[in-house]
């Protein structure tokens, strides 16, 4: 027995020095050095783990070629299946490319993706002939257990993510608040409020308020926490709202980390007057909600915050653009060459402001949300621009309240809490409204619900990808079975839907969580706590060039000049 591990025990020793022979060609001694002292003096130890592992080696008969990994391990995978999975004779969809092929998956993560893949008879396999095989998608604008307006928002990170999972989301970016300002608090708080979760998770974190300390803190999220994008509101005065001198500097310290800054883009001035101007008019329902803060507005605030991410140099994202105005002004921007990225969301793309006039109260007010959904017109222009590539990616920015909570405003709009699902209806009706219309193709779909996020927030190819080595996040959607959307149906804790009734095809029949098969035949199978933080670093893709740029702009100033005192 001992002359069956000898060999490969030698050979993995030759290895080691001919890797440190070539890492010092390339001239990374000092790191050689300490990885050599390393390896040998534990030499012992490694000896032992070696002939460990080589007891669980794969037989013969189970070995898959192209069998790799990227290395992503996490201390926190609660409840990872060990199970391996095939999924067979599906067309395998990347926002790059699509072809019928099997996915092998072993441990939670793609071990191979090729044509008839034979396995053994302890491998489960899923049969998805005729449908796609798809990266599961990335919702990167939630609100669970959010406080706001005087309630918490009905779906928590365990009923909010069982419904992003019954509809094919695999993962969600939801948004930490402060907690009087301090970042540090309010990551804790949100850490706290995600144990119960059953899937992965990031966060961005808002600031609301600026000094030293916030500065500070932003590192430490960076650095230490896997934050690298944060959010600056430009409305709700008297709560969130910065002032355009607040934006500016974190607009800075964002640069300098290389995270990206975030705008909810109204301007907070003057939503609060067109507020006063209804309620001084005797509009004090749903319907004053849209009219307090019409499209101008939002107009206004996109382009100033584009103008100000222009001046400090950085790229921007625009959370949410609900209208034509703000659109307009993103793709001028990009025009130019900006760097600014447009994430619409799904009630913005599909309805429109008719149902805010419903003479129900509780009809009416399940559609408050902010920036308002607009007029019939704007939604078909966000569609175009997200066809077209002006807007990249969508999101939900699913905030639920129940009737219950809607009511807090009946007597005055400015009090109904703002919001409206979507976490479960996104994938079904981004396919339904984009590709069966011929507006997108199958993997421009993959890109703006799955990969262009994944590249943003810098966790690409580890998500958004059916890759060697990607997180096995998978979808399998027939084009051919309908769905339809209700209130009962639905997985959310609210007893409202903003698309009751609504009707379409291509449905998610099965969706995996890193390798766990979690949604198949109409069923749910999570748990609370299987859920995982994932960290993302900062300087992704949209960074690159950005110091360039700088050189170029301070080359050109051709300051400052050097003058003799004027002789008197």
């Amino acid at each position: 027995m001992l002359r069956t591990y000898l060999l490969p025990l030698m050979t993995s020793i030759m290895s080691v020095e001919l890797l440190f022979s070539l890492l010092q060609s390339r001239k990374l001694s000092a790191q050689v050095s300490m990885l050599r002292r390393f390896v040998f003096k534990h030499w012992s130890l490694l000896v032992v783990v070696f002939l460990v592992l080589s007891t669980f080696q794969i037989s013969e008969s189970h070995q898959i070629s192209g069998f790799g990994y990227f290395g992503y391990a996490d201390s926190t995978d609660i409840g990872l299946s060990s199970s391996k999975l095939l999924i067979k004779g599906g067309t395998v969809v990347n926002a790059h490319h699509k072809e019928v092929a099997d996915v092998y998956i072993e441990d939670g993560i793609v071990a191979s993706v090729r044509p008839n893949i034979k396995v053994g008879d302890d491998v489960n396999v899923i049969d998805a002939t005729g449908k796609y095989v798809m990266p599961g998608g990335i919702d990167p604008h939630t609100h669970l257990a959010m406080e706001f307006m005087g309630s918490e928002t009905i779906d928590d990170f365990f009923s909010g993510q069982a419904a992003a999972l019954s509809g094919g989301t695999t993962m969600h970016i939801d948004f930490v608040l402060p907690v009087n300002g301090n970042l540090t608090a309010g990551f804790e708080n949100y850490s706290r409020k995600a144990k119960n979760s059953c899937m992965d998770y990031g966060f961005h974190i808002a600031i609301t308020r600026w000094d030293e300390n916030v500065s500070e803190e932003m590192e430490i999220m960076v650095r230490e926490k896997g934050i690298n994008s944060f959010k600056f509101f430009m409305a709700y005065k008297g709560s969130f709202m910065v002032n355009d001198e607040l934006l500016l500097q974190g607009l800075e310290r964002c640069k300098a980390l290389g995270a990206l800054p975030m705008v909810h883009a109204e301007n907070g001035e003057g939503v609060a007057a067109g507020q006063k101007r209804m309620i001084d008019l005797g509009i004090t329902g749903p319907e004053g909600h849209a009219l307090s803060r019409p499209p101008v507005l939002e107009g206004e605030a996109t382009a100033r915050a584009i103008r100000l991410a222009r001046f400090v140099n950085t790229p921007l994202y625009v959370v949410h653009v609900m209208s034509i105005d703000a659109m307009e002004e993103i793709a001028k921007a990009q025009k130019e060459g900006q760097r600014v990225i447009g994430e619409p969301v799904v009630s913005g793309l599909i309805l429109n402001d008719s149902w805010l006039w419903h003479p129900d109260f509780t009809t009416a007010a399940m559609y408050v949300m902010s920036p308002p959904i607009r007029k019939s017109g704007h939604a078909k222009a966000l569609q175009a621009a997200l066809s077209t590539g002006v807007l990249q990616l969508v999101g939900t920015d699913h905030c639920t309240f129940n009737s219950a909570q809607k009511s807090l405003g009946f007597e005055d709009f400015r009090k109904i809490p703002n919001g409206v699902n979507g976490i479960e209806e996104r994938m079904h009706l981004v396919w339904d409204t984009m590709v069966e219309s011929g507006q997108i193709s199958v993997t421009d779909y993959v890109r703006v619900t799955s990969t262009e996020c994944a590249r943003i927030f810098n966790i690409y190819p580890r998500k958004g990808a059916i890759l060697v080595g990607s997180d096995a996040d998978i979808i399998i959607l027939n084009p051919n079975a309908s769905f339809e959307m209700t209130k009962d149906s639905h997985h959310s804790r609210t007893d409202t839907n903003v698309y009751e009734g609504r009707k379409g095809k291509g449905k998610v029949e099965v969706t995996i969580s890193r390798g766990r098969v979690v949604w198949e035949n109409g069923e749910l199978k999570v748990e609370p706590g299987s859920g995982r933080y994932i960290e993302m670093p900062p300087f992704s893709y949209v960074f690159d060039g950005i110091e360039k740029a700088d050189s170029a702009y301070l080359s050109s100033l051709h300051a400052p000049v050097q003058r003799r005192k004027a002789s008197t």
